[in-house]
């Protein structure tokens, strides 16, 4: 088997799988020679005890070491098969290796993947005319990680503040909500109300202001600040739990942003590319913000790539030296990119994810209030709250062993976000499993 499978991998994917082969026999021998007697191989929790040996603490996975993925599916070492419920914080909303986004990485790789900026590349001028026309901006400038983008558009709007607002030197402020996540750097954490993600980090970056979400006279109070350049805000709140704003919500952003000349930064990152039924979250309103942060799905999960998109008069504020990454806007990221948009557009998956949300929530409806208290989403961006009886890490824990992975949030919330190739057989098959396991709890 292994003779065959070397002919058609080439050296370095050859010298991988060797070393995955190695380290399953070594995971068998370890336990079937370890404690307990049973001589089964415990595949999962050798590669649980050498991760925690050898890696750092600042992650606290669920209990399943995942080997495969496809589609909608996911095999742990084992071999047992999942739903996945998490869709990697919505990177994959394409689905797990998706063959057209894997042969574009393919094809692009065998030619050229890495030039920094220091030259043109032949691929990422196509990249840009692609984005900037489906999403309907001047300019986009690339960078490769969610939190990358962040820092993007606020470095944009500060510098958009001094140049064309007038802002007094060093004094910019930027607005935020309460409840905001869009990463782990020291900019990102001094937004933060959550002190999990900024406690013990400080201090903090100055400029910043907090406000409550979904609260519109709380922000026109900051917004008349006249040294204010931007707000930042997610159009639905994903790791805060699913927060869904009132109607109105975005558009009237819109309206107090442009009567105080402010710009309106959309962190897309989570909710954007068919995430919540629409290309993008804001288009449930009908708004379009200054500067839009996409990543995630813009690689289908394949490659880190992340984009920042605006008009001439905020992107062109940012000048030569001033911004950069060496990773940002490489050939392999382009071709990915181009190839997981194509995907999102061509196969309906917007269209999909708003029929199958809807099939969803009604479904999670059923559920006794007693189990779940709350069940609120767009498309197939959604969360429930749980009964404060019952513990939403230990029923992520049953629903691992039922054949769904998903993981809760802030205690009592469990969000549920699929691929958005996911079929009606198959989220009624999910909505089976997640209620069975809750009506397990009041059988107790």
């Amino acid at each position: 088997m292994l003779a065959r499978i070397s002919v058609v991998l080439n050296r370095t994917e050859w010298a991988c799988a060797q070393s995955q082969v190695r380290c399953f026999k070594m995971a068998a021998t370890g336990y079937q020679n370890g404690t307990g007697g049973t001589g089964k191989p415990q595949l999962s929790q050798w590669f649980i005890d050498r991760e925690s040996k050898y890696g750092a603490h600042n992650y606290h996975p669920l209990p399943v070491v995942i080997n495969k993925a496809e589609g909608v599916y996911m095999w742990d070492v084992e071999g047992k098969k999942y739903y996945d419920f998490l869709s990697a914080y919505s990177a994959v909303n394409q689905g797990h290796s998706h063959p057209k986004i894997l042969e574009a990485l393919a094809e692009q790789a065998k030619t050229l993947a890495l030039t920094s900026r220091a030259f043109y590349n032949n691929v990422l001028g196509e990249y840009e005319e692609y984005m900037t026309k489906i999403f309907g901006y001047d300019k986009l400038l690339p960078m490769n990680t969610g939190v990358e983008g962040g820092e993007t558009a606020c470095k944009l709007a500060r510098k958009w503040g001094y140049l064309k607002k007038k802002i007094p030197e060093n004094q910019a402020k930027i607005i935020f909500a309460e409840g905001n996540f869009w990463g782990r750097t020291l900019a990102a954490i001094s937004s933060s109300t959550d002190p999990s993600s900024y406690a013990g980090f400080g201090p903090y970056m100055p400029g910043y202001n907090i406000v409550p979400y979904n609260n519109l006279e709380a922000l026109e109070e900051k917004l008349r600040d006249p040294t204010t350049c931007a707000f930042m805000v997610e159009p639905i709140q994903g790791e805060a739990g699913v927060v869904v704003p009132d109607a109105g919500y975005l558009k009237s952003v819109r309206e107090l942003c442009d009567k105080h000349n402010v710009l309106w930064i959309a962190d897309e990152v989570q909710t954007g590319l068919c995430r919540t039924g629409k290309l993008l979250a804001v288009d449930h309103e009908n708004v379009r913000p200054d500067i839009l942060i996409l990543g995630k799905a813009l690689s289908g999960g394949i490659y880190p790539v992340s984009a920042v998109l605006a008009n001439d008069d905020v992107m062109l504020c940012i000048q030569p030296g001033e911004h950069g990454s060496t990773y940002g806007g490489n050939p392999l990221a382009c071709r990915v990119g181009m190839a997981a948009i194509d995907v999102l557009l061509s196969e309906k998956l917007a269209e999909n994810a708003e029929k199958m949300g809807q099939v969803l929530r009604a479904g999670l409806n059923t559920i006794p209030k007693d189990l779940v208290v709350t069940v609120r989403g767009k498309g197939l961006m959604n969360a429930i709250v749980i009964h404060e009886s019952i513990d939403a890490w230990d029923v992520c824990l049953k629903l691992k062993e039922n054949g769904l992975l998903a993981k809760p949030t802030h205690g009592d919330i469990i969000r549920l976000a699929p691929p958005l190739n996911i079929n009606e057989q198959q989220l009624n098959d999910c909505v089976n499993i997640i209620k069975n396991t809750l009506l397990s709890y009041k059988k107790k």
